[in-house]
C-alpha cells in the first residue's frame, strides 16, 4: 500500500550491512537471516530485534513475518512493542494479518493507526469485527475518525476503500505563491504527492495542477489560470479494478476520488493501483483453478472447504462423461484399443479448450473483447482449433494405425480429434463470453463447463464413430 520508494528502502537487502542478507538471489528470505531472528527471539533481546528490523522497509518486514512460524510471529510483534511497524501488515496474507491484529489490544492498534496513511489504516481495519473497529476509531481524533469511517463505509474493493484521504486542495483564486507557502508551512499535509487539486467553496472538484506546473510558474499567477480540468476523476464507489484500468489507459500517477456530489474525498495513487493490479491478477489465476481467494497462510479446513465445491461439480461432470462411455460398453468390449485411445482425444481437447479459455477469460477481464471484435476472435479460435486438430489428427492417426495394425482405427481417431479440437476452441471462447453476458464470473465457472464439453464430445465422437464404422464393417 505504501510506495516502494520509501526512504527506508535498501538496495542491498541487508538490515545491517555487517549482518546476514535478508534476501537471496531469488528474492526469498535467507536461512541465515531467519536463524538470526530466531536467536534474538529465543534470547528475548528487544534491543537487538529493534536494531535488526528498524531499517527494514514495511514490505521487507512483511516478507519476514510470512517466513516465520505462527508462534515466532506473535513473539516478534510482542518483543518489538511500539517499534513494530503496523504498516507491514498491509504486505502480508489476510490470514497472517488477522492473526497478528487479533493478538494486539485495540488500544495499541489505535495508537499505531494514528501514524499510518489513511489507505493503510483502512486496509488493516476493514477485516476487523465492527465492534473492534468502533473501539479503535473512538480512540482517534474526531477528524481522523471521520475520514476513516467514511472510507470504511464504501463497498469492499472500491476506489473509496483504496483511496488516501490525505491530499492538498486549494481554491482557484489563490496565487501560486500562496499555494507554495501553504505547502511549506502546513505540517499536516501528506509526505508525498504529485498534484494539487482545485476545489470550489463547497469542496467540489474543479481541476488540478501538477507540481511541475507550479514550479514553472511565477508566484503572482492565479491557480485558476494554470489549472487543467480533471478529466479522469474516479467515483468513490467505482470497483478498484475499473479504477486501475483508468490508470493503465491514461498513464496516471494519481487521480482524484469524488463522491456522488462531485466533492473531493480522496486521492488514488499509483502505488495503491499497482497493488490492486497484482491482487486482481492473482484472483483471476486462482479462480481459473477453482480455488477462489485461497492464500498460502490459510488453514487446512479453510482450504478444504473452498476447494470442495468445485471438486464436487467436477465429480458431476466426470460422472456425465462416464455415462457417455457406458453407452458404448459393447463396442469397447469388442475392441480394447478403444479404451486405450479414447482418453487421448478427450485430453487433447481439454488442453486445447483450456488454452483458449485462459486467453478469453484474461481478455474479458482486461476488456480487450467487446462487441466489435468478438466475432473476429471467435473465427480466429475456430481456425486455430481446426489447424491444430488437423496436425494432431495426422500424428495420432499414424500412431494408432501402426500401434494396433488397424488403419481404419487411425482414421476414426483422426476424425474425432479434429472434431473435438474444433469443439474445444468454440467452448473455450464462447462459454466465457456467454457467462460474462449472464453476469457470472467467467474466471470461476468456465473451466468446469469447458472440461465437460471436451470430455463428453471427445468420448462421444470417438466411440460413436468407432461403433458406427465397425457396425457397417
Amino acid at each position: 500500500m505504501s510506495s516502494p520508494t520509501d526512504e527506508k528502502t535498501r538496495n542491498a537487502g541487508n538490515a545491517d550491512p555487517a549482518g546476514p542478507a535478508l534476501y537471496d538471489e531469488e528474492g526469498y528470505v535467507t536461512s541465515a537471516f531467519h536463524e538470526r531472528v530466531t536467536e534474538i527471539l529465543e534470547a528475548d533481546d528487544a534491543d537487538a530485534l529493534k536494531a535488526l528490523i528498524e531499517p527494514l522497509h514495511e514490505s521487507e518486514l512483511g516478507d519476514l513475518l510470512e517466513a516465520l512460524g505462527s508462534e515466532e510471529r506473535a513473539h516478534l510483534v510482542a518483543l518489538a512493542g511500539d517499534d513494530f511497524d503496523l504498516a507491514a501488515l498491509t504486505e502480508v496474507d489476510e490470514a497472517v494479518r488477522l492473526e497478528i491484529v487479533e493478538a494486539l489490544p485495540n488500544e495499541k492498534i489505535a495508537e499505531a493507526v494514528k501514524e499510518l496513511d489513511s489507505d493503510d489504516a483502512v486496509y488493516i481495519l476493514e477485516d476487523l469485527e465492527e465492534s473492534d473497529q468502533d473501539e479503535i476509531l473512538s480512540a482517534l481524533p474526531f477528524e481522523e475518525r471521520l475520514r476513516l469511517r467514511r472510507s470504511l463505509d464504501y463497498p469492499e474493493e472500491s476506489a473509496g476503500r483504496r483511496m488516501q484521504t490525505e491530499f492538498i486542495a486549494v481554491p482557484p483564486f489563490w496565487s501560486v505563491g500562496q499555494t507554495i507557502d501553504y505547502m511549506r508551512e502546513d505540517k499536516d499535509l501528506p509526505d508525498r504527492f504529485h498534484e494539487i487539486f482545485v476545489v470550489s467553496p463547497q469542496f467540489e472538484l474543479v481541476g488540478s495542477v501538477g507540481l511541475d506546473q507550479i514550479l514553472r510558474t511565477g508566484r503572482k499567477a492565479r491557480i485558476e489560470e494554470i489549472m487543467h480540468e480533471t478529466r479522469h476523476a474516479i467515483p468513490a464507489d467505482m470497483d478498484q479494478e475499473e479504477a486501475a484500468r483508468l490508470f493503465e489507459r491514461y498513464d496516471l500517477l494519481s487521480a482524484a476520488v469524488v463522491d456522488d456530489s462531485n466533492r473531493l474525498v480522496g486521492v488514488l495513487t499509483i502505488d495503491d493501483v499497482v497493488d490492486v493490479i497484482a491482487q486482481e491478477a492473482e484472483e483471476d489465476i486462482l479462480r481459473l483453478g477453482g480455488v477462489g481467494d485461497e492464500e498460502l497462510s490459510d488453514s487446512v479446513w479453510d482450504i478444504t472447504r473452498s476447494r470442495f465445491v468445485w471438486l464436487l461439480v467436477n465429480l458431476g461432470t466426470a460422472i456425465l462423461a462416464s455415462v457417455v462411455i457406458g453407452l458404448f460398453d459393447a463396442s469397447i468390449e469388442k475392441m480394447v484399443a478403444l479404451a486405450v485411445l479414447m482418453p487421448i482425444v478427450a485430453s487433447m481437447g481439454g488442453n486445447a479448450g483450456t488454452q483458449t479459455m485462459t486467453v478469453a477469460v484474461r481478455a474479458i477481464a482486461t476488456r480487450d473483447i467487446d462487441s466489435y471484435n468478438a466475432l473476429r476472435i471467435v473465427r480466429r479460435e475456430i481456425l486455430v482449433g481446426f489447424f491444430n486438430g488437423i496436425s494432431f489428427a495426422l500424428i495420432i492417426g499414424v500412431v494408432a494405425a501402426l500401434w494396433f495394425g488397424e488403419p481404419q482405427l487411425g482414421g476414426i481417431i483422426a476424425v474425432a480429434m479434429v472434431f473435438n479440437m474444433l469443439c474445444a476452441a468454440l467452448a473455450g471462447i464462447l462459454i466465457p463470453i456467454a457467462l460474462n453476458r449472464l453476469g457470472i464470473d467467467p474466471a470461476v465457472a468456465s473451466s468446469v463447463f469447458v472440461t465437460t464439453v471436451t470430455d463428453v464430445v471427445g468420448f462421444f465422437a470417438f466411440l460413436g464413430l468407432a461403433a458406427w464404422w465397425f457396425k457397417l464393417a
